[in-house]
């Protein structure tokens, strides 16, 4: 499907295969709280970090195509694993569309707070197995020091709500503890939340590191490529009003609102959820 260029009126399009996403479309409605926006979960498909790359790809024109027949300015890949295996071909699908992901704009915020170049990645197994976050860091930093670290369990507890308390706090333990006990020159000062549930836990992983790395969220740093894009482009909105939203999922709706209100940091119910089929 190709897209002809889209005009301000419009609202941003985004897409996950769940919930996790909605951190995203949260710190875009912070930032731009004048744009209206459409969100597609792909939850009858999800996680996408199971399937293989051709599927996910396809799973990702599904739902790009989606957004566009419903009229979107803007696509936002809200996924680690589409990011990092479909933006090329989205691109190109869609072009003249823009469209964003998530990894190159979390890369290019923790560059920009690093000093030492010493990066850690927390994210999930798949999204370490594709090694996108120190592919991306490394096209601006080629000298920059990565480490990749799966914190699976992070996203159960996101989903469950225990983003505090005794259990997230002995989570991020067992995760960080070696690390914030390393010496001074081996420790990270930039730390990226490399998965969109994640910045739901970043008080207990800030309470295990200390107050000296940078936490880099990349939903705040896509945000604000979202921002810039729309900037240079001429494609903000001219309205004043508070955007509109829509959500969308591929099933589940009841799990979804119940799940996603939190994630979206707003209370919605499932009749507020259109299930659609790709």
């Amino acid at each position: 499907m190709s897209a002809a260029r889209a005009d301000p009126s419009l609202p941003i399009g985004v897409f996950d295969s769940g919930v996790g996403g909605l951190t995203v479309l949260r710190a875009i409605r912070a930032a731009l709280p004048h744009e209206s926006t459409v969100y597609l979960g792909d939850t009858a498909r999800v996680p996408y970090g199971t399937k293989s790359r051709d599927s996910v790809l396809r799973y990702s024109l599904q739902a790009s195509d989606q957004l566009v027949r419903r009229g979107i300015k803007l696509l936002v890949v809200a996924c680690n694993t589409a990011s990092a295996l479909s933006l090329p071909e989205l691109r190109a699908h869609l072009k003249p569309l823009p469209v964003i992901g998530v990894v190159e704009p979390g890369a290019e915020a923790a560059v920009a707070a690093s000093a030492a170049q010493r990066h850690l990645v927390l994210a999930t197994e798949a999204t370490v197995a594709q090694r996108a976050y120190t592919r991306a860091i490394r096209s601006l930093a080629p000298r920059a020091e990565i480490e990749e670290l799966a914190c699976s369990l992070f996203v159960a507890l996101a989903e469950e709500g225990w983003t505090e308390g005794a259990v997230a706090a002995a989570a991020a333990h067992a995760y960080l503890g070696a690390i914030a006990e390393r010496p001074a020159r081996e420790r990270f000062d930039s730390v990226i939340l490399g998965c969109t549930h994640f910045p739901l836990l970043a008080d207990p992983i800030r309470a295990e590191l200390g107050p000296a790395p940078s936490i880099v969220d990349s939903a705040t740093a896509t945000a604000s490529g979202v921002a810039a894009l729309l900037a240079r482009d001429a494609l903000a909105a001219r309205t004043r009003a508070r955007g509109d939203l829509r959500l969308l999922v591929t099933d589940g709706a009841a799990r979804f609102a119940r799940l996603g209100s939190r994630f979206l940091g707003e209370p919605f119910a499932a009749a507020d959820v259109e299930v659609v089929d790709l």
